[in-house]
């Protein structure tokens, strides 16, 4: 009998059209661009969410590795700094605090998947901080200089893979 392959997923977290809450789906339309010359991408399902919970659990249910990358309200002097939070492990993803710019935060939305058994085996948050959530296209400068370190920690965590 085969082996089976892990199911991998990458959700980009946010909205294109609320400058830096895109961060997320920029980050997936990076991987996407070097999906056909990275192996750690092949058979990595891409994805963007606008975050509504059970969209977003939805797609990473029955997911042995789930990256979620979004972005966080915070000090906008640290705009463009980022963090890695992994579930499970000794990191809890904060409350509404500032892992999402979005109604129902991460912390929420993993504590609800965690009840109705649809966590899936490790989750990895990389979350970037914003400053600009403004009606219009594009990031902020500090956020369009962190898509590609952040792209290449997701490739990492995808080379680990569980």
């Amino acid at each position: 009998m085969p082996d089976r392959r892990p199911r991998l997923v990458v959700i980009g977290v946010g909205n294109e059209y609320r400058r830096d809450d895109g961060f997320g789906p920029f980050v997936v339309t990076e991987l996407e661009r070097l999906h056909q010359s990275d192996d750690a991408l092949r058979g990595v399902d891409l994805r963007g969410c606008d975050g509504e919970p059970t969209r977003l659990i939805d797609l990473w249910t029955g997911a042995d590795l789930a990256v979620v990358v979004d972005v966080a309200r915070a000090d906008v002097t640290r705009a463009g700094e980022w963090f890695e939070l992994v579930l499970p492990g000794a990191d809890r993803l904060p409350d509404e605090m500032a892992v999402s710019s979005h109604g129902i935060g991460l912390g929420s939305t993993a504590e609800l998947a965690q009840a109705l058994g649809r966590l899936p085996g490790r989750l990895v948050v990389l979350a970037a901080i914003g400053r600009d959530f403004g009606f219009g296209v594009g990031l902020s400068r500090p956020l369009a200089a962190a898509v590609h370190p952040v792209a290449g920690r997701v490739r990492h965590w995808l080379g680990t893979r569980v």
